[in-house]
């Protein structure tokens, strides 16, 4: 029986099958946008690069608090949304 750990490396591992832009803003849209500004696809992708479990978020929104950028400098997110209406289509979503 495969460990926890190497199965989320395993599915950190995967490359993207396909990838589409967002439409419309949502909380997953929201903490997506947040891995990308700090410069990760997503939260699998930062898992596996800064070796984490879990990303610190808020408690009450649910979004992500704060990311280590590749260059080990952090960015810190308000508790509100902070990905604007212009912003979302920027926003890309993989599948995997």
């Amino acid at each position: 029986k495969k460990s926890e750990v190497s199965e989320v490396m395993t599915k950190a591992d995967m490359k993207p099958k396909s990838m589409h832009r967002a439409k419309i803003w949502s909380d997953d849209i929201e903490n997506l946008y947040r891995f990308q500004q700090a410069g990760y696809r997503d939260e699998a992708e930062y898992k596996q690069v800064k070796q984490v479990d879990e990303v610190e978020c808020w408690p009450e929104t649910g979004f992500v608090k704060k990311l280590q950028r590749r260059d080990n400098t952090f960015y810190y997110y308000n508790r509100q949304r902070e990905c604007e209406d212009k912003d979302v289509h920027k926003v890309k979503v993989y599948v995997y």
